[in-house]
């Protein structure tokens, strides 16, 4: 067997952060900017409303559904990808098959269109929504394998920072495309043609930069443990699923703990995020070059809050970082019910959104990679990727039930307070040095 490569070299490292500035184009530019407004404009523009199992479905809720289906199809997916991952020298082959995937998905968005022969306006939202969910069950099956990553090309005390860089370089990748999308569609008379055209360019964005860096700097490592004879992929992987799950809550029950609060604050995370262009467009009636101006403000504001943050954690710990940054989002989502209803208000309220944004999930991911047992990071990072970026589930079900119900998006903005405020409760008390040592792994030079 080949020896394994080296930790904390600098050319990988790079080639790993590079891939954050590769996929946060789908992450923008997809998720946070033009897809939910533009299935939305087709839906609304449709002679009929959409039938979901004999329900009309409210234009503004189509989107959110979309991503809550793609999720939970992550819940039983990802955990086997993570196992896969662990137990076969194919972790790289796994994270560059899905991000092509992901990628080529994404690109088809640009056949998208209003009135499309044989299948009309609503199956073109149909269509689009469909390709939405298998580019973003694509994409968190490549951010698995990305995450597990971290732990095998750093050592532990630098992880915060690499953490912290690699979010700040996708902010600056997702912000740059975005600017040149903007650029796009002012200079462009076909608006359609214009957001078709942008849609596309995140899955070549995505495809091109993660060719170019992670694709030939990644190594991969062979891992310590191989499957057991007679044991085939799917089953083992099975196992392999209920094992983990009753391994964690039996030896390593601080992990879980925090496991279990991450998935609930970062679920209202990236509710907020998924949901915060519909809110701006439908509510404050913001159009769509303003919406792009806030989108992107907040792109090149978040790279410089995941490094801020990534300072922050090197003073005071991750946690209390972290502490941070949820109490600033719970009153985000309070001042946006109550408060929110001008222009100059949304944008102020976007760059204090774009300071907290990087930082509580940068440093959630390297604080969770001190608390995984050696050679099992791909399998824990797949329950982590659950709730991870872009792959938030019971967020948007919860706004898109109720913007069903109810046919206001402020209303299914306040249901989103108390996965802020139940994620404190829960984080609060876990004892990360304790779950670092129970996890096999040393705290000593970790500022916790």
């Amino acid at each position: 067997m080949e020896n394994q490569p080296l930790v904390n070299d600098k050319k990988e490292i790079f080639g790993w952060m590079m891939y954050d500035w590769a996929n946060s184009a789908f992450s923008t530019t997809i998720g946070a900017a033009l897809l939910g407004p533009y299935i939305t404009t087709l839906a609304e523009n449709a002679k009929e409303p959409l039938q979901l199992f004999g329900t009309a479905i409210r234009p503004a809720a189509i989107y959110p559904f979309f991503i809550s289906l793609s999720v939970l199809l992550q819940v039983l997916f990802l955990p086997l990808i993570g196992t896969l991952a662990d137990y076969t020298p194919n972790k790289k082959r796994l994270m560059m098959s899905f991000a092509y995937l992901g990628a080529a998905l994404t690109i088809l968005l640009f056949f998208v269109q209003a009135d499309m022969p044989v299948i009309g306006t609503n199956g073109a939202v149909l269509l689009g929504s469909l390709l939405f969910t298998g580019a973003n069950l694509s994409f968190g099956a490549a951010v698995v394998a990305y995450n597990s990553f971290l732990n095998d090309i750093s050592t532990p005390d630098r992880r915060d920072a690499i953490s912290s860089q690699g979010w700040a370089l996708g902010y600056l990748g997702g912000g740059l495309l975005l600017l040149l999308n903007l650029g796009l569609i002012l200079a462009m008379k076909d608006t359609g043609l214009a957001v078709r055209i942008s849609l596309a360019s995140a899955g070549v964005w995505w495809l091109v930069f993660t060719f170019l860096f992670p694709q030939r700097r990644l190594r991969q490592r062979f891992p310590p443990k191989t499957l057991p004879k007679g044991e085939n992929l799917f089953s083992f992987g099975l196992h392999k699923l209920q094992e983990t799950l009753r391994e964690m809550r039996a030896k390593y029950p601080r992990t879980g703990q925090y496991l279990i609060a991450y998935l609930v604050y970062n679920d209202g995370i990236q509710t907020v995020i998924a949901t915060a262009s519909l809110f701006a467009a439908s509510e404050l009636g913001l159009p769509s070059t303003s919406l792009l101006l806030l989108v992107l403000m907040i792109q090149f504001v978040a790279f410089g809050g995941a490094l801020l943050f990534g300072k922050l954690a090197e003073r005071i710990g991750a946690k209390r970082s972290i502490i941070i940054t949820l109490v600033i989002w719970a009153g985000i989502t309070i001042f946006a019910y109550a408060i929110l209803r001008t222009e100059a208000q949304l944008f102020a309220l976007g760059v204090v959104l774009a300071l907290v944004m990087g930082g509580s999930q940068a440093l959630s991911r390297s604080l969770f990679s001190q608390m995984i047992p050696h050679a099992k990071e791909a399998e824990y990072f797949g329950f982590y990727e659950i709730s991870e970026r872009g792959t938030s589930w019971l967020g948007p079900i919860l706004f898109s039930l109720a913007v069903q119900l109810t046919g206001s998006q402020r209303v299914a903005l306040l249901s989103l307070i108390a996965f802020f405020i139940i994620g404190l409760i829960l984080l609060i008390p876990v004892n990360v040095k304790q779950a670092i040592v129970e996890s096999g792994n040393n705290p000593d030079g970790v500022i916790l």
